[in-house]
């Protein structure tokens, strides 16, 4: 193990070959998350529902009987429920030679499946190549996952799962600990101010219009970002989530025929910024301050 490591070091094609091999199987897998971990959430929060309203007692039907997890049932084809074998299943790749269809119904299989994959070898690969062979690349790389993955949960069901949030916030937090990132003291500060910036806005939109803006997962969202950036990037990001938001959320609304009043993820938006702020924070806020300076 030792010897991979050293030659990654060695050999920069190596380690980025490692990296973007790696990072599609981790697409497929985010795939997997990104579909089936609603779908638990909602099984769960109906189980309980149940249990709430006294009717644990009543049959389940075949649906809530079903082991459903990410690892059960095995991958299948939704429309003729037929198997997928491993050469079927092999990231990116097994899309092409199937020409984007089942092998047994051939029906079309979404292009979004291999494009998740394709982004996060790409998105991946740059995070090496910024990073190099360090601690600091297997922190961003996972943290680069996991946004992926809540991008997309949120896109489907505009929800960001405390499955996924409050375990990367407590890494980035122990994180911090380690000296990987910034100090622990500025990390906590930072998580505190991304919660508390959003939740504040969220009640006073709140108090104001009686409608609900956003979610607490856009909350500790930013908190993630605060404990990996600082209070300092907090309004970095939220500018600059806002006004991708703007732009993308009002070219979706306008394509699609949807009214204003149309609810957008923010969470998305969120993210995105977040991660580029995490790259080039310092160089947005030079190039922000130099802007209003001239």
């Amino acid at each position: 193990m030792l010897d991979v490591f050293v030659l990654m070091q060695a050999q920069t094609w190596f380690f980025l070959l490692s990296v973007g091999l790696i990072s599609l199987c981790i697409g497929s897998f985010l795939n997997v998350v990104i579909y089936r971990l609603p779908v638990m959430l909602h099984k769960q929060w109906r189980a309980e529902c149940k249990l709430i309203l006294s009717e644990s007692s009543a049959e389940p039907d075949d649906a809530q009987a079903e082991t459903f997890n990410l690892a059960t049932p095995s991958s299948h084809c939704p429309s003729c429920n037929s198997k997928i074998r491993f050469w079927q299943n092999i990231p990116l790749f097994s899309w092409l030679l199937l020409r984007g269809k089942c092998a047994q119904c051939h029906t079309t299989i979404s292009v979004r499946y291999p494009l998740v994959e394709l982004g996060t070898a790409l998105v991946s690969l740059f995070i090496a190549n910024h990073f190099g062979v360090t601690p600091q690349c297997l922190l961003y790389l996972v943290l680069t996952w996991a946004l992926i993955a809540l991008i997309f949960i949120d896109i489907d069901h505009m929800l960001l799962p405390d499955q996924i949030t409050l375990p990367l916030l407590w890494l980035l937090l122990l994180a911090s600990v380690q000296g990987l990132t910034i100090a622990p003291k500025e990390a906590i500060i930072g998580a505190a101010v991304g919660y508390l910036s959003l939740w504040s806005v969220y009640w006073l939109f709140k108090l104001a219009t009686g409608k609900e803006g956003m979610g607490y997962g856009d909350f500790k969202l930013l908190a993630i970002f605060g404990a990996l950036l600082g209070w300092q990037a907090i309004l970095t990001i939220v500018l600059l989530s806002s006004v991708v938001g703007a732009v993308i959320g009002s070219i979706q609304l306008a394509v699609q025929g949807k009214d204003k009043s149309t609810p957008i993820p923010f969470g998305p938006y969120l993210a995105i910024a977040g991660w580029i702020t995490m790259l080039y924070g310092d160089a947005i806020e030079n190039w922000y301050f130099n802007l209003i300076l001239a």
